[in-house]
């Protein structure tokens, strides 16, 4: 079975292939004035190997395509690196995990994150984030350390009291009704949101549930500055760092901030949550 590297290592030679045939040029042609072997070419080509940052200066200054260069090496970068896999990275427990994101979340200035069903991990309370990793560890059968998971979750949420740091938070509506933990641990939370919106540096919106379909909706991301998407699967953590990749999300969640609702209208939704569960 392809492994995704293995994927990521396939589109990157269909785009080397294209780049060479736009350029007029052969195979054999690229690889004489490369001073490669001929097979190094259909390889690269055909995702059997994985070209080395030099193999693509050298591909792209025979091919004239200089312009691509930057975008090329993003790619090559990410092959090996894009793709976590959740039970590598989840083995011991959920707090590794949640420290080593803390680690991206102290370069970044620029927080855009969107979640349509569950409150992000930065704007959680201890009991929900418990709640949430204890399905995590349920789900993935990985030892319970649920608790000491969310202490490390919440100690990331440290970067929320920095003035040179934004916050741009879009969520569906959805995510002030899925019943995470109970009605105590669903209206503490509620509580918690309604507190945070005095933050200066965060900016809250909610995607309500009758908004128009404008953008194809998929499960959360979130966008670190202009650097980096990161988002979960079932099976993987994906880190993107290629520009273009970057750009459709960002585009993305544009469409999706442009549908929510914001300042008073976002107290009075979910105060009508809060006040739901209470019933």
């Amino acid at each position: 079975m392809a492994t995704t590297a293995d994927q990521a290592r396939v589109a990157l030679g269909v785009r080397l292939r294209d780049i060479r045939r736009d350029a007029g040029l052969s195979g054999t042609q690229l690889a004489n004035v490369s001073g490669w072997p001929p097979s190094k070419v259909s390889k690269i080509e055909h995702g059997r190997q994985t070209p080395t940052e030099a193999d693509l200066s050298a591909w792209c200054d025979v091919c004239r395509a200089a312009d691509q260069l930057p975008d090329l090496v993003a790619a090559v970068r990410s092959i090996e690196t894009q793709y976590a896999e959740w039970r590598r990275v989840l083995r011991t427990g959920t707090r590794r995990r949640q420290e080593a994101s803390a680690k991206a979340y102290e370069k970044a200035r620029l927080f855009r994150i969107w979640e349509p069903a569950v409150i992000p991990g930065l704007l959680q309370t201890m009991s929900y984030a418990t709640a949430v990793l204890a399905t995590v560890i349920d789900f993935r059968l990985i030892p319970d350390d649920a608790e000491e998971g969310a202490r490390a979750r919440l100690a990331r949420q440290r970067v929320l009291a920095d003035d040179d740091r934004r916050f741009h938070v879009v969520i569906g509506e959805q995510a002030l009704y899925t019943n995470v933990g109970g009605t105590d641990v669903m209206a503490e939370q509620l509580r918690h949101l309604l507190r945070l919106l005095r933050f200066p540096q965060l900016r809250l919106g909610i995607v309500l549930r009758d908004s128009p379909y404008r953008v194809p909706l998929h499960d959360g991301f979130w966008i670190l500055d202009e650097a980096l998407v990161q988002f979960d699967t079932y099976t993987a953590e994906l880190s993107l760092i290629r520009p273009d990749e970057i750009g459709i999300y960002a585009r993305a969640f544009e469409r999706l901030a442009a549908l929510a609702v914001y300042g008073p209208e976002v107290r009075k939704v979910i105060s009508a949550a809060t006040v739901g569960s209470q019933h």
